[in-house]
């Protein structure tokens, strides 16, 4: 199929100025058992093509599912009229932005494919797995699952790039609720927030097979741990929280489209402002962020963007100075700006905009006793349970699941409903001890939704236990 639509897209190709093909072809299956009962397999396949054509100054596109020479030709045919409409309106001459050609191909490490794997034997695995979580009658719901996915994408150009790129993904999830009389408490492992590329062979790298009876000793504790207090401390927070705290506090407000405004309908603006870069201290002398597609494990690992851009790494913010902001090749031209090689979409019948990749932050030197043992009066909090940011990605609210007391450099009680908030624009400055590269965890989530219509794609975060001083910490109700 692939061949033949590369025949069809140069046979068909119009006289314009550029025009580009994204073929992109995925499946995916998701097993999970709850409370030991394992439910309806999930099971999709989709393909389709997206068209790309500029014509004097403007730019038009157009998707089909429908691959044959008459498919293919009637959607070249919509995008190029599009274009031509759009040349008088455009923002920007869309014929001026560099299109690099490139060729070649990209494969990610696979050890053990999970394909392979018979179908009874991957159910059994989950369903295992799901029955060490009942060890107390005060479990009330528990669950396993994994989800696969496989995608294959082909992006060619008339002037003859064609890059060819094979991605796997495996999606672990553990999760436990436990109940004592009014109080239902949750612990979570994986799921939304544990996704990398690769085989089975990463469940045995984020020790999977260890975290049943961790989770499910976690979530007995939380029904006898009292509130969290409420106070200003420090606060350590765990890789599977900060994540969460680079994704919404650095990734999407350093998004060039959105600091230029065509978000703001929908997801909101950026307390950032163009005039930032290169001076802005968005953090403390700690803070190091890059972006950086070529971590051969991470979840949005690539050799090209989108739009065929190659991609490499790039700090976002050293050494606490904003640097660069996250925009694709159109994006850099509208705001006079470097960026990244991030213009990505989430399917074939999407166009590609500005998407955080691999965001992570780079490791420092701490050990995690060195952390602790440097906080007299704080918090230690684990794995994301809410989140609130404001339209400008600047206040903020975090509630977590697990939460533990540290005392005169020691780790002391667990609290449960812990909560804190902040103010993006000063909170990074509070970093004040980063974990070694010992400690840093590759997470990420595949839910991260963004433009008009919406697109939810995956974006990988690696990061490390992170310490901050006098932050607002709260306990729930």
């Amino acid at each position: 199929m692939t061949e033949m639509v590369a025949r069809h897209f140069h046979d068909l190709s119009p006289s314009v100025d550029f025009c580009s093909l994204r073929l992109l072809s995925r499946q995916d299956e998701v097993i999970e058992v709850r409370q030991d009962i394992l439910q309806p397999l999930e099971t999709e396949e989709d393909v389709g093509a997206m068209i790309t054509v500029v014509d004097g100054g403007g730019l038009g596109y157009a998707a089909t599912s429908d691959l044959t020479a008459t498919g293919l030709g009637d959607a070249l045919q919509r995008a190029t009229d599009w274009a031509r409409q759009t040349a008088a309106t455009a923002i920007i001459d869309h014929g001026k932005v560099e299109r690099p050609v490139q060729v070649g191909e990209y494969s990610c490490a696979i050890k053990r494919p999970w394909c392979e794997i018979p179908l009874r034997e991957r159910i059994d695995l989950v369903r295992a797995e799901c029955a060490r979580l009942k060890t107390d009658d005060r479990v009330v719901d528990w669950s396993a699952s994994m989800w696969w996915i496989a995608e294959e994408q082909l992006y060619l150009t008339a002037d003859g790039s064609r890059t060819q790129q094979r991605f796997e993904y495996l999606v672990p999830g553990l999760s436990v609720t436990a109940n004592e009389g009014s109080e239902t408490v949750s612990r979570r492992f994986g799921g939304f927030d544990l996704g990398r590329q690769g085989g089975a062979e990463i469940l045995d790298d984020v020790h999977f097979f260890e975290q049943a009876p961790v989770i499910t000793e976690e979530v007995l504790q939380l029904l006898a741990a009292p509130n969290c207090p409420t106070g200003t401390m420090d606060l350590l927070l765990d890789p599977d929280q900060m994540y969460l705290q680079i994704h919404e506090s650095i990734g999407h407000p350093l998004e060039l489209d959105r600091i230029l405004g065509d978000e703001r309908n929908y997801a909101g603006t950026s307390f950032v402002t163009l005039d930032m870069f290169g001076n802005y201290r968005y953090g403390s002398d700690l803070l190091n962020i890059t972006f950086d597609p070529t971590i051969a494990d991470e979840f949005a690992t690539y050799c090209w963007d989108d739009e065929g851009v190659p991609a490499d790494k790039q700090y976002i913010i050293r050494d606490g100075i904003l640097e660069r902001g996250l925009g694709g090749m159109t994006s850099q031209m509208r705001a006079a700006q470097p960026g990244v090689a991030n213009s990505r979409a989430c399917s074939w019948n999407r166009p590609p905009i500005d998407r955080m990749a691999n965001l992570n932050l780079e490791p420092g030197s701490s050990t995690r006793q060195e952390l602790i043992g440097a906080v007299e009066n704080g918090i230690y909090m684990k794995r994301n349970l809410s989140w609130s940011i404001d339209d400008s990605r600047n206040k903020f609210q975090f509630g977590c699941e697990y939460g533990q007391m540290i005392r005169d450099g020691e780790l002391a009680e667990v609290v449960k409903k812990p909560n804190y908030n902040g103010i993006s624009a000063t909170f990074w400055r509070s970093l004040k001890g980063v974990g070694g590269a010992d400690l840093s965890e590759v997470l990420g989530t595949p839910f991260c939704g963004k433009g008009e219509p919406n697109q939810v794609i995956r974006v990988g975060h690696a990061s490390p236990p992170a310490l901050f001083a006098d932050v607002d910490v709260f306990g729930g109700e």
